[in-house]
């Protein structure tokens, strides 16, 4: 017995057997169950979505020796050589050959002809587009006003192509494509029947291939099938397709996240032996980081490894990551080969992400993931939080400003320590950073306040300050605001803290200018920095 293709052997023959277009089956079947059959059917969508099969089964249910009805019996004489193609009552008719105007009036010649062995004439007219003008309007009194026992149904890939004249007297069915999960389900249930062996990896590699047709994933199917010798495996689908195996894009991840870029290119090296197609690299990689953010943030991952590598990269990592994947992938026509745009692509990912603060004051170079030096093994990735979404660069830390000493015996060492120790915060908290301390008198704290801040001197907060003050230092005190010099003013917390702000920010914004990297970047590409878009990175807390 000769070999039936998968695509053949397994088209549905039911309604209920259909996949992914529950829209046109709920209609089609309400109006078969009513008795409310309009004459032409229009059914449009990309190859391989069911078109022709619908058109098929609707055919079916309208002779079934027990219809018309939406659940044909699939045994009568009707229905069987509906389903072997040769029911003289069904003609279907390839646009794509039968264009000109002679084609179509035999077509209406014979309509008005009764049907010879089935209840209605059923024509199919597949890629209706491809007729020519005079076709078309040839073929409208008769699809408007067809006799009673003619039905017409129409498909189309490009129904854009489709005069209106034509698209008003026909019902209209858009299928949709299929999404991979309903081809995988399909795929899935079929090699079950058919006793066939796979890997889940294969299948879905499969069914993204698809692209939204299943009988072109089928075709795949059969293709895998053989170059499998009778199964299904993951690496051998990858080869056959040209792509690559998710553990060694999983393995581009780890390296990425242990910021190891001479095992990264090695990585890279070895994946380019395999001849892929880097633009399905980079969809693999931005799908992987797509689960690993799942993974991070709702937990949702049944893979050890991949749960692994989630505790050990930041989520705003990943996202940034997933960022540079995609633009990678829009500019990978643009590099000078694809492998070419494929590594810097990677070694982007490296250089903008976050640097560990300790290192970052050794070196100007652009920040990385490093290696954390604590832990017995110090092999665990770690990540600063500051913001991932654009360049960080470490900056050295200026000198704290010199702080009048507190009384005697007191615990605080200076001005800003007393305000954390008292947990100043809110209004109050503003009105003793904008404060300097001139001095502790006894049973009396004397402090300069800039005249643009005067009006957070209230007499509320004043006695808040002074009852948190008395708490701290352990003794009843009052507090006094007066003129003082510029110098004096410049020692309250909010003022250095702005100034280390500002010293910090111009030294991230020397670094990244003087940086290698970004200076070749400048010049290759005639680029430019954008103001503002460099951030220090927040210093380590020991």
């Amino acid at each position: 017995m000769s070999y039936q293709a998968l695509a053949r052997k397994w088209r549905p023959r039911r309604f209920s057997e259909l996949v992914g277009q529950e829209h046109v089956v709920r209609a089609l079947t309400h109006a078969l169950d009513s008795g409310r059959l309009h004459h032409a059917f229009l059914f449009t969508g990309t190859r391989g979505v069911g078109k022709t099969t619908i058109a098929r089964i609707f055919a079916k249910s309208l002779n079934c020796d027990k219809g018309p009805t939406s659940a044909p019996c699939g045994e009568c004489s009707a229905c069987a050589e509906i389903d072997a193609g040769r029911f003289v009552d069904l003609l279907e008719i390839d646009a794509a050959s039968n264009t000109g105007i002679d084609n179509v009036r035999e077509l209406i010649d014979n309509a008005q002809y009764a049907p010879t062995r089935g209840r209605h004439k059923v024509y199919l007219i597949d890629e209706v587009h491809m007729l020519s003008r005079s076709a078309f309007n040839a073929l409208l009194k008769t699809l408007e006003e067809p006799p009673p026992h003619v039905k017409f149904l129409l498909a189309t890939t490009d129904p854009q192509k489709l005069p209106v004249t034509v698209l008003s007297r026909c019902i209209k069915f858009n299928l949709k494509r299929l999404s991979p999960e309903q081809i995988g389900g399909q795929m899935r249930h079929i090699l079950g029947a058919e006793q066939v062996a796979f890997d889940d990896e294969a299948l879905e590699v499969l069914a993204l291939a698809a692209d939204g047709s299943l009988r072109d994933g089928l075709s795949l199917l059969d293709q895998a099938i053989a170059h499998g010798g009778g199964a299904l495996h993951a690496a051998e689908v990858h080869a056959m397709l040209g792509t690559v195996e998710r553990a060694k894009v999983q393995a581009l991840l780890a390296l990425l996240a242990r910021g190891d870029a001479h095992a990264l290119l090695d990585e890279v090296e070895h994946i380019a032996g395999f001849a892929p197609d880097f633009t399905q690299v980079l969809d693999e990689l931005a799908g992987l980081l797509h689960r690993l953010q799942l993974a991070q943030l709702l937990g949702e991952s049944a893979d050890v490894s991949l749960r692994e590598l989630a505790a050990q990269v930041a989520p705003q990592d990943v996202q940034l990551w997933y960022q540079m994947a995609v633009t990678g992938r829009r500019d990978l026509p643009l590099a000078p080969t694809p492998r070419v745009g494929f590594e810097m692509c990677l070694l982007r990912m490296l250089a903008f992400a976050p640097a560990d603060g300790a290192d970052a004051k050794s070196s100007p170079a652009p920040a990385r993931v490093t290696r954390d030096a604590g832990g017995a093994g110090g092999g665990e990735t770690r990540s600063t939080p500051s913001a991932r979404t654009q360049p960080v660069i470490a900056a050295p830390q200026p000198q704290r400003a010199e702080q009048p000493d507190l009384a005697a015996g007191d615990a605080p060492s200076s001005w800003a320590e007393l305000i954390e120790r008292a947990q100043l915060r809110g209004p109050v908290g503003q009105l003793a950073q904008q404060a300097s301390l001139i001095a502790i008198d006894g049973g009396q704290v004397r402090l300069a306040m800039a005249p643009a801040h005067d009006h957070l001197v209230s007499p509320m907060l004043v006695e808040q300050l002074e009852t948190r003050l008395g708490e701290v230092l352990g003794r009843k005190l009052r507090v006094r605001f007066e003129r003082a010099s510029e110098s004096a003013q410049a020692q309250a917390p909010a003022r250095q803290r702005e100034q280390a702000e500002s010293a910090r920010q111009s030294a991230a914004e020397a670094a990244m200018q003087d940086d290698p990297l970004v200076r070749s970047l400048l010049e290759t590409f005639d680029a430019r920095v954008v103001p503002n878009s460099v951030r220090p990175i927040e210093p380590r807390q020991s």
